[in-house]
């Protein structure tokens, strides 16, 4: 395969997850697309080379690519594949998971799924020439992670750990989203923050027919000490519950902030909030139902 194959204008983040069936690659695949990776599992070595080729031009900048006992060719050919990465520029990362022999053998039991080399054969045989055969990337491997004592969370936790130590992980982003109990709560909502019992600028007539974006309805909302004590409380729960949250994997963290109609305190108060948390994290605005026609209290 062409070298220039591999050439891209944007520098791609690659991680590589291998490793013994039943430890916890598919797993380790799952928390990359929850990170943003674009992942292929299994791919035939002849196209790995076109994947990256294809990606040029288009917003993917993260690949995770699955490599099992059963892709013989690309265990064969995984090194040229490695090099050449590198060599156009590109990062790599080789995750190998691994798990003792014994907990293996349970886990098939306890699951009933054939191991892929031995389909009706020995079990522990099999698990001995699987490992045989992919100690060659072992050996490559940034980073082996046993997960003979990992529940599903603690594995998710410890990949979580070991991207944000290799620069591969990608911050959590935060939705503040303004929105109207009469119009329902938003249904993607982590947080939710009642303001109905802030002063209201519908009944002001002049702020009526204006939104939470204006400055005039902004100003009004905010300068009252119960709005800049909620912003306080909220700010603070905010900064210590983050980094816990992002810990914890999540991709996208939605608050909400509702009051009745969701066009003035709640959009007012969104854009506040947003401003404040942007020095910690990536804050993004969404206003749900400012543009609703009819009564707006």
């Amino acid at each position: 395969m062409r070298a220039v194959e591999y050439a891209r204008a944007v520098t791609l983040q690659v991680v590589v997850v291998t490793g013994m069936s039943g430890a916890g690659r598919s797993t380790a695949l799952h928390v990359l697309e929850d990170l943003g990776y674009y992942c292929v599992d299994n791919l035939p070595p002849a196209l790995a080379g076109e994947l990256v080729a294809l990606t040029t031009g288009s917003a993917i900048e993260r690949l995770g690519l699955g490599i099992d006992v059963r892709t013989g060719a690309f265990l064969e050919g995984a090194d040229v594949f490695f090099s050449r990465l590198r060599d156009a520029g590109h990062r790599l990362e080789l995750l190998f998971v691994d798990c003792a022999d014994e907990v293996l053998v349970r886990r098939y039991s306890e699951t009933r799924r054939p191991h892929p080399l031995a389909p009706g054969g020995d079990l522990l045989d099999a698990i001995h020439r699987e490992r045989q055969r992919l100690s060659p990337l072992r050996a490559q491997a940034s980073h082996v992670l046993d997960t003979s004592e990992l529940s599903v969370h603690a594995l998710r936790r410890a990949l979580l750990d070991w991207l944000a130590q290799t620069g591969s992980e990608r911050p959590m982003v935060v939705r503040v989203v303004s929105f109207g109990f009469k119009y329902g709560l938003p249904v993607d909502a982590d947080l939710v923050f009642d303001l109905r019992f802030l002063p209201n600028p519908y009944f002001v007539p002049e702020l009526k027919a204006r939104s939470g974006l204006d400055s005039s309805v902004a100003d009004y909302v905010l300068q009252t000490p119960e709005a800049q004590e909620l912003l306080g409380d909220i700010e603070r729960l905010l900064r210590h519950t983050l980094p816990r949250y992002e810990r914890e994997g999540k991709a996208y963290l939605t608050i909400a902030l509702g009051c009745t109609g969701g066009r003035h305190r709640s959009v007012a108060l969104s854009e506040e909030l947003a401003r404040r948390l942007r020095d910690l994290k990536e804050a993004r605005v969404v206003h749900r139902d400012v543009e609703r026609k009819g009564s707006v209290r």
